[in-house]
């Protein structure tokens, strides 16, 4: 059963290139107010299925958040339609709907109001609410005094004790402490194992994984892709992206690195893996005078700046002697999760250390995850069982093993 369908739908709005700044230019420029248009969808097909938890990915400006108003209703499509089947509840801004002189408890009742929820289903509610959101203390506080994670659990707490059939949430998982946002995550699977439809608008991969069968991506208002969230992260990342621009220096001096070639298992206009394979890097370098003892640097860098890896590749004793010269090094197992990852290498003489080439944040790869796992590593899983109770008799063999694959991580 289909919960959300939208035909053809395009939002277009007008911006005014020269505002006038005072009632004399307002009234000179009367009727001849220039503007241009700014289109922020382009007529879009999305169909979401009752139960169907979908995330929905993008660069800021891709349109995301305005598809989410046109579903929600706060904003009226420029042409085509949307049809919905069941209750919505929506959290797309931070405190949206709250009034900063009113009481947490007010907020609440109006809040729920603006959802079309009666004053006695809230009553009813309202408890569950209050504990949700850890405010029972501040709950009687005018809600300008809240922090900004306060905001955020009042108004996700009122979003899903509405028992909405359809939930739409707008980067508010991104926001708060570490436990609140499991604890937002919890409740958003207990809303999928009760078959609700569900819509999340985020930047992080990681909640996609986690809580999404199915993603699509935005780009300049066009959907660009539309399918299972692993390959929708990769073309976010590939796609949108792209690769970092190669127009950086050149080294200069006797040794210098003219290229990195990264070779991993996918295609794509950047070079990627799936968590696990191999990789292999080259690293061409072309040197004026002998290397005595020639070495070769690699590190990783996360998309966070962490350095993840880094090690040192020492050639032997033999000295290389001017020209140019190759070195690949090969990665049986790159044990990262998703995410987009920066190559940074490095070519010197160990006994000559002053004589050495550097190329930095030039080079990237791509990991996909194709499992659920999330975090920064994936570690292999042997057996997983469920071993017998201390009191129960000895002979009593324990229950089969689930072997997981490794990839499933």
């Amino acid at each position: 059963m289909e919960a959300i369908v939208a035909e053809g739908i395009s939002k277009v709005f007008k911006l005014h290139v020269n505002p006038s700044q005072s009632m004399k230019e307002r009234l000179v420029r009367l009727g001849r107010s220039q503007t241009r248009e700014f289109i922020a969808l382009q007529h879009m097909d999305l169909t979401v299925q009752s139960g169907e938890t979908l995330g929905i990915l993008g660069h800021n400006g891709s349109g995301k958040s305005t598809l989410l108003k046109c579903i929600s209703g706060i904003l009226k499509p420029t042409t085509g339609q949307i049809r919905l089947r069941g209750r919505i509840a929506s959290l797309l801004e931070l405190g949206a709907g709250f009034h900063p002189e009113l009481t947490g408890r007010e907020n609440v009742y109006i809040n729920a109001a603006f959802l079309g929820i009666s004053r006695q289903e809230i009553e009813r509610r309202f408890d569950a609410i209050v504990d949700f959101a850890e405010l029972d203390q501040f709950i009687d506080e005018p809600v300008k005094h809240y922090s900004s994670g306060m905001y955020v659990r009042l108004g996700f707490a009122v979003a899903i004790n509405l028992d909405p059939d359809i939930l739409l949430v707008d980067e508010v998982l991104a926001v708060g402490d570490e436990v609140f946002q499991m604890k937002c995550l919890d409740r958003v699977r207990q809303f999928q194992q009760e078959g609700r439809t569900i819509l999340v608008v985020t930047h992080a991969a990681d909640v996609v994984r986690q809580v999404c069968n199915r993603a699509i991506v935005l780009h300049h208002g066009e959907k660009v892709a539309d399918g299972k969230p692993g390959d929708a992260i990769r073309i976010f990342r590939e796609h949108l992206h792209g690769s970092l621009s190669d127009t950086a220096p050149a080294d200069e001096g006797p040794l210098r690195i003219t290229a990195v070639e990264v070779a991993g298992t996918r295609g794509g206009p950047q070079p990627g893996i799936e968590s696990g394979d191999p990789l292999t890097v080259t690293v061409n370098f072309t040197a004026d005078e002998p290397i005595e003892q020639p070495t070769v640097a690699l590190s990783v860098v996360s998309p966070e700046g962490q350095t993840m890896y880094a090690a040192d590749f020492d050639l032997g004793k033999t000295a290389l002697p001017p020209g140019n010269h190759s070195v690949s090094v090969q990665f049986t197992e790159v044990p990262l999760l998703d995410g987009r990852y920066t190559l940074n290498s490095r070519v010197f003489d160990r006994l000559h250390t002053d004589s050495a080439a550097t190329r930095a944040g030039r080079d990237q790869f791509t990991v996909l995850n194709p499992g659920i796992a999330h975090g920064v590593v994936s570690l292999r899983v042997g057996d997983v069982r469920i071993l017998p109770a201390h009191d129960a008799p000895a002979d009593i063999p324990p229950q089969a093993s689930h072997p997981t694959d490794p990839k499933g991580i």
